[in-house]
């Protein structure tokens, strides 16, 4: 019977798949042993990517109607490129929203109600032959994904339509060929119902998006398959059972043989056939196991027979060994308690949006493995199966979350208001809902990776995600679901198989934990990495060892979701929402990445690599205990190296074999000289676990672990200094003259004004106390600005209210005290004390007041010449820290240039930190400059080309003024950067100035 599509499917909950295949496993077929074996190129497949043509229409009555016919010309339309956007290829706009539906503010729309006159069609085209393997063959096309709804023509017949964005919809081309030219025309819609169920904090974009392909099949085909490798209660007996769904001609036989990862034999079976129902059941002995730390995969060749006796068919299929359950409110893997050490993440790509490619994949399995990830959650939506494909190659496990997420019909302005929530109760809105959670089980519940089935993001609760949640447990009782939105309607807490929720505070988690809780615990978003963040992360993994129910969290989130822009000079840049015009939007919150959009690292991502090790590497001055809280890995395929520093410089380095059992700990004792380390002076024993061999995803000798332990022989002393000085005392200045160098201060401003070595000024801007920092993501969601920000005020203006001189035979000091506006109370008193070799000692003391908000930095301030850009550091790096994320630093001397210190945080803000800095030399090209060094304690800086307040000013890279000098602040203390969420959630106390405390640092420049 003919189908007439119709315009009304968009906005009718009842329509959502009209003539589509049904939803089946991603295998992949062979026509040959051989082929399967060598898992060569599928024949049978036959790509549509590239060049198709295209027209754009702003709502469907402008759109071309008929042009689906094949005798309509599109010879003069324009060129779009499949998979690809449809915003990022020239047509329309990209829009960035969070919680609210795109169209709030400009419609008021109930669902299933979406925009008429703003409703963007792309209507494509591609014109194709038959492949020569496929003429004469049923012929069949995939769209592995579409958005968000979309009609298919072939010559000018209709074929079907689809709603849902992340899942492959497939249709039956058979009918529809003809011989020579096909016309194939496609007509994708922005918005319809889809859309009410796809309200996901990213980026608002239509069209064709992922691959597109034909693909015929064998006379007999292997349509489904549904491998199920189980194992015993000991984990030494499997059984692999196998169900096939078949379409075609008749079988004889089909056999099976499963091999192991070299290629041996394993076990053989054939088929059983029980009313038409084909099985295989295999037992494997001592099978070995699957998991993230040991991805160890079998391989299952299935043969399918004609009744003549030919094979017809065979079917590949990677297959890995595991049990994930719940043993006494715990998960565990295998027998073991698990930790998921794990990330939320978007698919990504600044130039092409969610169109990525296996070379993006590649890239980002490669760094959660090099990066201690062991888990990630397909923030919300299905990935394409290639990514799947790796996490079971790479071992990655996997929260796997269907397409839902109705976020803004019960969030409301912060506020739970599910007055007219979907899907909620609603029936009619159960079947849309199901066939998504359908389509991500039947194609991808082959894959070994995936622990846990996601019922959808941040839906609220209801009938209607139960069931959902029920269907996942009925159809595969091997894994367990996750749902976070019961935890706020607990009606329907039987959704969820363990308690998780978004951004809960450390403290928020013990107290669930220590009330004798049901279920086990994970963080399915927490630590919202948004710009400089992830302060305080220790926190939340520290109660891994210490509360068994809690089983680890997700990062929110992988990958900034920022895309190149040219600014108004034709200079790429990072753009956020609102670039693109887009309204409404909510700005930069889409750049919440470890890694930045382009695929370089965060700095953050340094904190990360070290809290989420599984190997715990904690030294002493005579050795290491290495506890491995791995389930599954013994650390003899690592090589333990260590080496011992003094002030930086290494001395002695050696290494090890170190096996450590799984879930245990051993002591390692040092082969160092005694001699050695007998000379006064700051020492550091560092330990690290390397790989002995060379993986998928790291070379041989990459450094998996550290730890460090640094120890002092002897006392720190600063050494005499003996020579001349004279001191001018001028009318408005006073002048401390050395041999070679002049240090001049204006009585006046109450400040060093010159620095001057050897006829070279070093003094750019004169040093002042700085009481602000360019306002991180973080501070701006804390509203930072509004709390402390008389501390911006008072870091301009200031008044010197005494000067004090004293001159002595080594030394000559000189004293300001200044006051502030903001209150009288305040007091801040800098001496410098000038040495007859021509360094200078800065001593800075804050004199504190009560009733005064937090203080975002105490420090001094400086500019030199911007020639003076390059870097030594024997300080805690290499990567950016912070007090509260300095766990991942290590001690040593590492260099950088200055504009490396500007991070790559799409907003400009606070960068390029560096704690326990206990000397940076500042100089140009030919070494020359100067250096800040501790005097008693470590300190905080920040060498930058900006300052606080042109940072500040910014809210892009592109408005940042050219570069004219090096910004030097030298801090006794700055806060923490928090990132327990980044709309409110306060630094943790311990990492905060508090206003009324006197405080006190002090730091030595000398000339280089």
């Amino acid at each position: 019977m003919k189908t007439t599509p119709s315009l009304d499917w968009l906005t009718d909950v009842n329509v959502f798949s009209v003539n589509t295949v049904p939803a089946h496993s991603d295998h992949v077929y062979y026509e040959t042993l051989a082929e399967a074996k060598s898992a060569s190129p599928m024949k049978m497949r036959h790509e549509l990517n590239g060049d198709w043509k295209f027209y754009y229409s702003i709502n469907p009555d402008h759109r071309p109607v008929n042009f689906f016919e094949k005798e309509y010309a599109c010879a003069g339309w324009g060129d779009i490129t499949v998979p690809g956007h449809i915003q990022l290829q020239g047509y329309g706009q990209p829009q960035y929203v969070n919680t609210m539906y795109p169209w709030d503010g400009h419609h008021e729309l109930r669902p299933p109600e979406i925009p008429t006159d703003h409703n963007p069609v792309g209507s494509y085209v591609k014109y194709f032959d038959v492949p020569a393997t496929m003429q004469g063959k049923p012929v069949f096309i995939s769209f592995q994904g579409v958005e968000s709804a979309f009609y298919v023509w072939l010559n000018g017949e209709f074929v079907g339509y689809s709603e849902d964005s992340f899942t492959p919809a497939e249709f039956d081309l058979t009918p529809y060929l003809i011989d020579g030219e096909n016309k194939l025309a496609v007509e994708v819609y922005q918005r319809s119902t889809g859309s009410w169920l796809e309200d996901q904090d990213f980026w608002r974009f239509s069209g064709i998006f992922r691959d597109v392909y034909l693909y015929t099949v064998p006379e007999i085909h292997v349509s489904d398959l549904h491998v199920r490798p189980e194992l015993d209660a000991t984990f030494t007996k499997g059984t692999l059972s196998v169900d096939l769904k078949l379409q075609g001609s008749a079988v004889s036989k089909i056999e099976a043989e499963l091999v192991d990862a070299n290629g041996a034999l394993v076990q053989t079976a054939k088929a059983e056939n029980t009313d038409g129902k084909w099985s295989i059941i295999m037992p494997v002995e001592q099978p070995a196991l699957w998991s993230a730390e040991d991805p160890y995969l079998y391989r299952l060749f299935i043969q399918v027979y004609n009744e003549s006796g030919s094979l017809v068919e065979v079917v590949p299929q990677k297959v890995g060994f595991r049990r994930f359950e719940l043993v006494n409110k715990i998960m565990h893997l295998n027998g073991k308690r698990i930790v998921f050490k794990g990330v939320n993440r978007h698919e990504f790509n600044p130039r092409s949006g969610r169109a990525i490619t296996k070379e993006d994949m590649l890239w980002d399995i490669k760094t959660l493995k090099r990066h201690n990830i062991n888990a990630v959650r397909t923030s919300h939506y299905p990935n394409q199966s290639y990514w799947y494909e790796l996490c079971d190659e790479y071992g990655v496990y996997v929260i796997d979350e269907m397409n839902l997420e109705t976020h803004g019909s019960w969030q409301k302005m912060g506020a739970v208001e599910p007055s007219w929530n979907i899907p909620g109760n609603k029936p009619e809105w159960e079947p849309i809902v199901m066939d998504r959670a359908i389509s991500m089980v039947e194609r991808d519940k082959n894959h070994p990776s995936i622990l846990i089935w996601s019922c959808g993001n941040e839906s609220y609760a209801g009938e209607v995600i139960l069931n959902v949640s029920k269907y996942f447990k009925k159809v595969d009782p091997s894994r367990l679901v996750h749902y976070e939105g019961v935890f706020h309607n607990r009606d329907y807490n039987d959704t969820s198989d363990m308690e998780s929720r978004m951004y809960a505070k450390p403290a928020d988690i013990e107290r669930y934990l220590n009330d004798n809780p049901d279920k086990p615990y994970i963080s399915c978003e927490y630590m919202h990495a948004m710009g400089n963040s992830l302060g305080g992360m220790y926190k939340y993994t520290d109660l891994e060892q210490k509360y068994p129910m809690y089983q680890g969290g997700f990062i929110w989130d992988y990958i900034d979701q920022s895309l190149y822009k040219k600014d108004r000079y034709g200079n790429e840049f990072l753009a956020y929402g609102g670039d693109f015009d887009d309204r409404p939007t909510d700005y930069g919150f889409c750049t919440n990445g470890i890694v930045y959009a382009n695929r370089e690292l965060s700095p953050k991502m340094q904190e990360v690599k070290f809290l989420y090790q599984d190997f715990k590497l904690v030294p002493d001055g005579s050795g290491v205990t290495i506890k491995n809280e791995s389930l599954f890995s013994n650390t003899a395929d690592y090589e333990l190296e260590y080496a011992l520093f003094l002030e930086g410089k290494e001395l002695y380095r050696n290494k090890l074999l170190a096996a450590v059992e799984p879930q245990s700990e051993r002591r390692f004792e040092f082969d160092i000289p005694a001699e050695i380390s007998v000379e006064p002076g700051e020492y550091c024993i560092q330990t690290s676990l390397v790989l002995k061999e060379s993986t998928l995803w790291a070379e041989e000798g990459y450094e998996i672990a550290f730890g460090q332990f640094v120890y002092q022989v002897g006392t720190k002393e600063l050494g005499s200094v003996n020579g001349d000085l004279r001191v001018a005392h001028g009318d408005v200045n006073i002048g401390v003259h050395g041999r070679d160098f002049t240090v001049m201060f204006l009585k006046g401003a109450g400040s060093l004004v010159s620095l001057n070595y050897a006829g070279k000024e070093m003094i750019a801007l004169p040093p002042a106390p700085l009481f602000w920092r360019a306002t991180t993501d973080n501070d701006r969601g804390y509203s930072q600005g509004f709390h402390s920000g008389l501390w911006y005020a008072a870091s301009l203006a200031r008044k010197c209210v005494n000067i004090e001189v004293e001159e002595k035979e080594s030394h000559v000091s000189v004293g300001f005290t200044y006051k502030f506006s903001i209150n009288h109370d305040i007091e801040v008193k800098t001496i410098y004390t000038v040495y007859s070799d021509g360094s200078v000692k800065v001593k800075s003391v804050y004199k504190g007041a009560e009733n005064l908000p937090q203080l975002p930095i105490f420090a001094v301030s400086f500019k030199v010449p911007a020639d003076y850009d390059q870097l030594e550091w024997y300080a805690m790096g290499p990567e950016e820290n912070y007090s509260d994320r300095a766990m991942g630093a290590k001690l040593g001397i590492f260099k950088n240039q200055v504009s490396d210190n500007l991070s790559g945080y799409v907003m400009p803000q606070e960068s390029g930190n560096r704690t326990g800095v206990r000397r940076v030399s500042v100089t140009n090209r030919n070494g020359k400059g100067v250096r800040i060094s501790s005097v008693t304690e470590p300190l905080e800086c920040n060498v930058s080309p900006y300052t606080a307040f042109e940072l500040e000013n910014a809210q892009h890279v592109y408005e940042l003024p050219p570069v004219h000098y090096t910004v030097v602040t030298v801090a006794g203390k700055q806060m923490g950067v928090g990132g327990d969420d980044s709309w409110g959630a306060p630094v943790h106390d311990e990492h905060l100035i508090k206003a009324a405390e006197d405080m006190e640092f002090e730091f030595l420049i000398q000339r280089v």
